[in-house]
């Protein structure tokens, strides 16, 4: 694939081109996700943040309903399951023609988004390795694809980084999951490095300044790089005062050829974006 040329994704019936780069903003129905600003519960709630992710320009909502940060807790299908649908009645409610991701790794928590709520794009932290149903389901529903890489499980992650050059393998088990997904018929393939899953720090960066290798796939790329260890770990801060090392390496994804930004924060990202752009329409 020609790197050069602007991919795009249909979803759910409507072209999403990425001639300029897209937000997708985090919305996490779940009361333990690594960032506690994150976390929303109840339908008042819900719909403020939904509502102001609209305002503040977001492309594409996230919804969550399991924490994949290590030492959560287990969550069943059916839990997770209930805290999607609440989440996505309210955001049907405020927002009808949101472009929705749903991030889960089951194969029916996701069949059941899609369908009973007009979904179009499933988000896979586990790249199809944590439920063998997951990529048939996604062919079967014609749905966009995040194809995210990880090693292991959210438990196990941290212990399997031992790559041989960690860009260049990432990319080579990206890449074989893409011919993978295309042979059952999966057509909009979005692919994530999988910032912080199975990547040490230093791992983090090098996959950064790589970051333009990925777009060799010829599918848009997206970064999730917003409040993670990556930034406050070596600042020596928390999650919470990780706003603006967010924005500093979002900076650098979208330099290195990002398409998609997953953000706490829509606005800051938003205007990143838009002063790029000014830098790119410069030259």
């Amino acid at each position: 694939m020609n790197p050069h040329i602007t991919p795009s994704i249909n979803a759910g019936g409507r072209l999403l081109s990425f001639d300029v780069p897209k937000v997708m903003g985090i919305l996490n129905v779940t009361p333990d996700s690594f960032y506690s600003g994150s976390r929303v519960s109840g339908s008042k709630a819900i719909a403020e943040r939904v509502a102001g992710m609209r305002e503040q320009g977001a492309d594409i909502l996230d919804i969550g309903g399991y924490s994949s940060r290590p030492g959560a807790e287990e969550v069943s299908p059916e839990e997770e399951y209930s805290r999607l649908a609440s989440g996505l009645e309210v955001v049907r409610s405020v927002w009808q023609e949101a472009i929705v991701s749903v991030d889960t790794f089951r194969a029916e928590v996701a069949r059941r988004c899609v369908e009973e709520w007009g979904v179009s794009i499933v988000n896979d932290i586990g790249g199809g390795t944590l439920d063998p149903a997951m990529w048939d389901t996604v062919a079967d529903l014609r749905v966009a694809y995040v194809l995210m890489h990880m090693r292991g499980t959210p438990k196990t992650m941290g212990t399997l980084t031992d790559y041989n050059d960690v860009s260049a393998d990432t990319l080579t088990d990206l890449a074989f999951r893409i011919s993978e997904l295309r042979s059952k018929g999966v057509s909009d393939v979005i692919i994530d490095p999988g910032f912080g899953f199975a990547k040490t720090v230093e791992q983090n960066y090098r996959l950064l300044v790589d970051l333009r290798e990925f777009r060799i796939t010829g599918a848009p790329v997206l970064a999730g790089i917003s409040r993670k260890t990556m930034i406050w770990k070596p600042l020596g801060i928390t999650p919470t005062e990780a706003a603006n090392g967010t924005t500093a390496l979002n900076t650098v994804a979208l330099l290195n050829g990002a398409d998609i930004l997953r953000v706490h924060d829509v606005r800051n990202a938003v205007e990143t974006v838009k002063l790029m752009e000014l830098l790119k329409n410069d030259k």
